[in-house]
């Protein structure tokens, strides 16, 4: 017997890719579309599940390319995004979904809004990046230590990134439940590190290790993804989008959530001087679903 929450479905795209694909909650539910951060696997994450679950909501996600045993499309943009997002909502037969975006999967979510207004009702960033550059955005400043030199070499190009990433993979490999708060280390602050224990930090930690198990490649390319051109247009958004950003974010600070609340024209900020990247996902979830599905 499959469980919906640990087991992927392989999904075999128009152009012959396989993405792994979860399914959980109930049948023929409205749908939420889950675009998890980088890296991260496609592991539905369990709180959102049961809260969507409660609210008569089936939850979808994916490892996007490269990560898990989905296959590599390298040199996307954020836009490609879009169209799995459709392959998606159409192999499932569903006509209409709401969407959330978590850190890296928050650009994601932009695309697919902006690029399917006719699929998505509404969706919402969490801990979202903003685009680079982005103008009057500092977009490195009040970055952990860490990214600041990931996202310094993905500046430089392709080689110089690349070195990088075999030494963080292995690093991020190994992690277990008891250890991620420490593996985080500049990119936390006391807030976030308090709310990496138990059950989210068993998630977190399975999460890694599955977007890494086959290789770097899907994080890899999400960098530079992050730094080029996304493909598309944030002012061309007109569904409901949103913006959950929390002050003590070190990982994408809570300027980068200020920027996109001042550029995207359909913006609901909802701007935290109390949380930061993992506190807005451990305390919030029920609350980002339900200004999500006040939309439909």
């Amino acid at each position: 017997m499959t469980n919906p929450l640990t087991d992927a479905q392989p999904l075999t795209t128009p152009d012959g890719r396989r993405l792994d694909l979860y399914v959980a909650g109930p049948d023929g539910g409205e749908t939420i579309v889950f675009i998890p951060g980088t890296p991260s696997g496609g592991l539905p994450y369990p709180t959102l599940v049961e809260a969507a679950a409660a609210r008569g909501l089936r939850t979808v996600s994916w490892s996007r390319p490269g990560y898990g045993s989905s296959t590599r499309q390298e040199g996307r943009d954020v836009a490609a995004v879009a169209t799995d997002t459709a392959t998606i909502l159409d192999h499932l037969g569903v006509e209409l979904c709401h969407a959330i975006g978590w850190s890296g999967g928050g650009p994601h979510v932009l695309a697919a809004a902006a690029l399917l207004p006719e699929r998505i009702r509404a969706v919402a960033t969490i801990g979202g990046v903003a685009p680079y550059p982005a103008d009057g955005l500092d977009w490195t400043a009040g970055m952990g230590a860490e990214n600041v030199t990931e996202f310094g070499r993905t500046l430089q190009g392709p080689e110089a990134l690349l070195p990088f990433m075999e030494p963080k993979r292995q690093q991020m490999m190994s992690v277990t439940a008891d250890e991620v708060a420490a593996a985080f280390g500049d990119l936390i602050d006391a807030v976030d590190r308090g709310s990496l224990t138990g059950a989210f930090a068993e998630w977190m930690a399975a999460l890694m290790r599955e977007a890494l198990r086959v290789g770097y490649w899907g994080w890899f390319d999400d960098d530079l993804a992050f730094v080029h051109p996304w493909g598309f247009d944030l002012a061309s958004l007109r569904v409901p989008v949103h913006i959950w950003q929390g002050r003590h974010d070190r990982m994408v600070p809570f300027a980068h959530g200020e920027w996109l609340a001042a550029h995207i024209p359909s913006a609901c900020p909802h701007l935290s001087d109390e949380h930061g990247h993992f506190t807005l996902v451990v305390d919030s979830i029920p609350q980002i679903l339900n200004e999500l599905i006040a939309a439909r």
